[in-house]
């Protein structure tokens, strides 16, 4: 027995090795940048370190058809301004059919198949690969967000029948037993009241209540999980009164008490905020799938690479032990955001929104880290064949005589660029006027391309092919959106026509 006992934990010990990420650990893959990395850079980039399974924010034909064969499982999912489409049932048939069952054959998209991989054999756990394709659940993501207060109640009459239809539409097609409709949800849908402010009081927002519970009931009725997005940075974001050390996992000096239960990080106590709201409808054991969680490295005095990585640090190996949370011991699936900065976010939440990638906007790696949750932190494998373009800067002209209007020009500069780490606490802060000044004039710079009329401010800028960064400020070179690196391989342009012709 022990010497059987002893063969089983080898074969994990090795499987562990081999494994490149926790297991059911995904990343999400936002493309809101002005120079995007192309999809087929990224999906090998996701395959070199192991990743597989990504989220997505829509289900575009290009990063879909590079997805394809690749047996990386994908979330696909519909826009919040796609929801009012989709209460029109004939309008969410024809979106499943040209987003989801068009991909559905060997070789396509593996759109979001969770596979239970863990069997029990003689007491030990042992991963053993699932033959039976139908015994994995799929999803499709409706909405994202979309009861955020800052919302104003844009989506609360649509994300319903949205989702109903899509389901339905799912089942009609044959793939509803396998393929799930969730909504992501942002975490302040639920909370606890002022006077109670613990776990075991957490309730849904009294303002979207009843529609809440609609949603929860029909999510349950067709085995779909309840999708949620933990950010215990934004905890620390605006709130100086926070206790810092409870946005990690290392410990507090003084944990929240709940009924016995010791919370000693802000993820674990809003895990089970939500545990006890789906509890208070008649849910508590409703699957918990959390679609977002990460932090910044820039944008905010609380954002940079050392927090990112002590919160990776303690997030991935509770994760690989499979510990969860007080009253949800066990596995999570989780999707980390994000998987590249992205310079066209809004920043209307704050300038931290474009910096959410454990990967730098041309695939560079930020810090170390282990995906596989076993503390060998080490640089994850960048994009490869990235181009860029020639190297060369915009900055202020030293021998610029008239200064009067550069306040005008930088601020011209950064309304059609990213100076997000211009600001207070970011990496760039430190800069002097002159320094402000050429960040934002080689932001706006990269940003066109580098074309020369680009850099001239009324004679305010010119252009340098010294590299002018500044300590951790780094003035970028952008990617070449013009290499043939771009352009889409004639495979996966045909793959694209061929399933367009046919289910159009």
């Amino acid at each position: 027995m022990v010497r059987r006992e002893w063969f089983f934990s080898w074969v994990l010990f090795v499987w562990l090795l081999g494994c490149g990420c926790v297991e059911g650990l995904g990343v999400n893959w936002g493309t809101m940048a002005s120079h995007k990395l192309p999809p087929k850079v990224v999906v090998q980039m996701l395959k070199d370190n192991g990743i597989q399974k990504v989220k997505l924010f829509d289900a575009d034909s290009l990063t879909m058809g590079a997805l394809a064969g690749s047996g990386i499982e994908v979330m696909v999912a519909i826009p919040n301004d796609q929801l009012a489409v989709m209460t029109d049932y004939d309008r969410a048939k024809a979106w499943v059919r040209r987003n989801i069952t068009r991909y559905n054959f060997n070789g396509g998209v593996t759109i979001k198949i969770k596979i239970d991989e863990w069997k029990k054999i003689s007491s030990i756990a042992v991963p053993i690969a699932d033959t039976h394709p139908d015994t994995r659940n799929r999803y499709v993501g409706v909405g994202n967000e979309p009861f955020l207060s800052s919302y104003n109640g844009s989506f609360l009459n649509v994300t319903l029948p949205a989702l109903q239809n899509i389901q339905n539409a799912l089942n009609e097609a044959g793939v509803g037993d396998t393929i799930k409709a969730t909504v992501p949800l942002n975490a302040d849908v639920y909370n606890s009241p002022a006077s109670n402010p613990v776990p075991s009081a957490g309730r849904f927002r009294a303002d979207i209540n009843e529609l809440m519970t609609q949603i929860v009931q029909f999510l349950n009725k067709n085995n779909a999980p309840f999708t949620i997005n933990i950010y215990p940075f934004l905890s620390l974001y605006g709130n100086d009164n926070f206790p810092f050390d409870y946005a990690f996992f290392d410990g507090v000096s003084n944990p929240i008490v709940d009924n016995g239960i010791s919370y000693t990080n802000v993820f674990d106590a809003n895990f089970d905020t939500l545990v006890s709201s789906l509890k208070a409808v008649g849910l508590g054991d409703m699957t918990i799938l959390v679609g977002e969680v990460g932090w910044p490295t820039d944008g905010d005095k609380n954002a940079n690479s050392n927090n990112a990585y002590r919160f990776y640090n303690g997030l991935l190996p509770r994760l690989a032990a499979n510990k969860g949370t007080p009253l949800r011991p066990g596995y999570i699936e989780v999707y980390l955001f994000g998987l590249i900065d992205e310079d066209a976010k809004s920043i209307a939440p704050g300038n931290f929104e474009r910096h959410w990638g454990i990967f730098k906007y041309d695939g560079q790696p930020k810090y170390a880290i282990d995906l596989s949750g076993q503390g060998q932190n080490t640089l994850l494998v960048p994009a490869k064949g990235v181009t860029y373009l020639p190297q060369k800067w915009c900055m202020l002209n030293p021998n610029a005589a008239d200064l009067s209007k550069i306040g005008d020009k930088i601020n011209y500069a950064c309304t059609f660029s990213d100076c997000t780490s211009l600001g207070y606490g970011s990496s760039c802060n430190g800069l002097d006027s002159q320094g402000n000044a050429s960040y934002a004039f080689n932001m706006f710079f990269q940003r066109k391309d580098q074309d020369e009329l680009s850099c001239f401010f009324e004679g305010l800028a010119m252009i340098t092919t010294q590299n002018i960064s500044q300590g951790n400020c780094n003035f970028m070179v952008q990617i070449d959106s013009s290499s043939s690196l771009w352009r889409p391989s004639l495979v996966a342009l045909s793959f694209v026509m061929v399933l367009t012709f046919l289910f159009l």
